[in-house]
């Protein structure tokens, strides 16, 4: 059972199954926690996926263009920028979605159908941390800052891709990796080059194919209510799918740095060890094992980071 009320003792179980366990959110006062779930602060593997991305760029942006390693601050803006623009575009999705939430069970007890907040409150919510974004927006090159703008449109139609498209996976791997390209702009004050493009399309797959090791633990909920998911279009050959998703994650990654001019392209092999042990991992019926290896994908992104700022 889950409880309905925002403030929970240890020894009680979150608000959804997918939050990590007595995460720093269960010990905030409770009129602070259901702000802070509407965020997915209790689930910060969401705001590692967004912000790998933007690393990866300006690690490799730095590296290729002989500035070694890239500025700290810079860093340090994403993953702030990370934090409110992720926590935003969950507060948005919850918004869109209140109605689906509340009859999937995952998700019934999120703050919107669970009763903790207000739809004025999330709203709010939502425009307080916009706010956050544009203030780190605003500390970027004029460069980044229009590439920056270019995702708007992706973050505002992403919840509604479920409703109209089996692949809203694809979607989110068009959104959560554009990063890739704003990285590459605040380093070199320039539009995306190949390897950033290369980069973005890489991150694509690899959302494609962690994504739908998420969405496989929603198959039966999300067929009750009528929500589409690449999981779903994928039926039984779901583990052939992330498999394929993984391999052209691999092989774009390896375009990227040859292209960024890097020699050690080797140093990507961790990283697709990683993919391949998920892949031969995956249970799509074990519905902890697929969140376990979701979450994996943190190391996996760190792994390419490494690759990225030892390029050259």
């Amino acid at each position: 059972m889950h409880q309905s009320s925002g403030s929970f003792s240890p020894d009680q179980p979150p608000v959804t199954p997918d939050a990590v366990r007595g995460s720093w959110v269960e010990r905030m006062p409770s009129g602070w926690q259901p702000y802070l779930r509407l965020s997915r602060l209790d689930r910060p593997i969401g705001t590692w996926l967004l912000l790998l991305p933007c690393w990866w760029s300006a690690s490799l942006a730095s590296a290729s263009t002989g500035q070694g390693f890239p500025d700290l601050t810079l860093l340090l803006l994403f993953a702030l920028g990370a934090i409110a623009m992720r926590g935003a575009g969950c507060t948005f999705n919850d918004i869109v979605d209140r109605d689906i939430d509340a009859r999937v069970a995952r998700t019934r007890n999120r703050p919107l159908p669970g009763g903790h907040v207000t739809l004025a409150q999330a709203w709010v919510w939502l425009f307080m941390q916009c706010l956050v974004g544009l203030a780190v927006l605003l500390m970027l090159t004029p460069a980044a800052q229009v590439v920056a703008l270019g995702s708007i449109a992706l973050v505002a139609a992403y919840p509604f891709m479920k409703r109209i498209t089996w692949w809203p996976q694809a979607w989110l791997g068009l959104t959560f990796n554009w990063g890739a390209l704003v990285g590459w702009s605040a380093v070199t004050g320039d539009w995306p080059a190949l390897p950033a493009l290369l980069m973005y399309a890489a991150g694509v797959f690899w959302t494609l194919g962690y994504d739908t090791i998420y969405a496989f633990q929603d198959m039966e909920d999300d067929a009750l209510v009528g929500v589409r998911s690449s999981a779903r279009r994928l039926g039984s050959h779901g583990r052939a799918g992330v498999s394929v998703f993984y391999m052209l994650t691999s092989v774009l990654l390896l375009a990227c740095l040859y292209a960024a001019g890097s020699g050690k392209v080797w140093l990507l092999l961790p990283a697709f060890v990683h993919m391949a042990w998920q892949v031969r991992t995956l249970r799509p019926e074990n519905t902890p094992l697929c969140l376990h290896l979701f979450r994996s994908n943190r190391d996996c992104g760190l792994l390419v980071w490494g690759a990225c700022l030892f390029a050259m």
